[in-house]
């Protein structure tokens, strides 16, 4: 959590709700609170963590930026 009126604080979660808004929640219609928790999922362990470029991460995906630092 961030301090009261400081949303530099907590910059990295807020980059990555907006990107979940614009990317999926803003794209797709919900009908259960079951089919949103699985496109939730889906879309952090497989698009954002494997594929979405992360520019804090010199335009890598997460798992790739893992699997770099690994073999360094």
């Amino acid at each position: 959590m961030s301090r009261k009126g400081n949303c530099w604080d907590n910059a990295v979660m807020e980059s990555f709700f907006h990107s979940l808004k614009v990317e999926l929640l803003y794209e797709n219609k919900y009908f259960t609170r079951i089919k949103t928790e699985r496109l939730i999922f889906e879309y952090i362990e497989v698009y954002y963590n494997r594929y979405r470029l992360h520019s804090a991460l010199g335009y890598k995906s997460p798992e790739e930026y893992e699997k770099q630092s690994l073999v360094a």
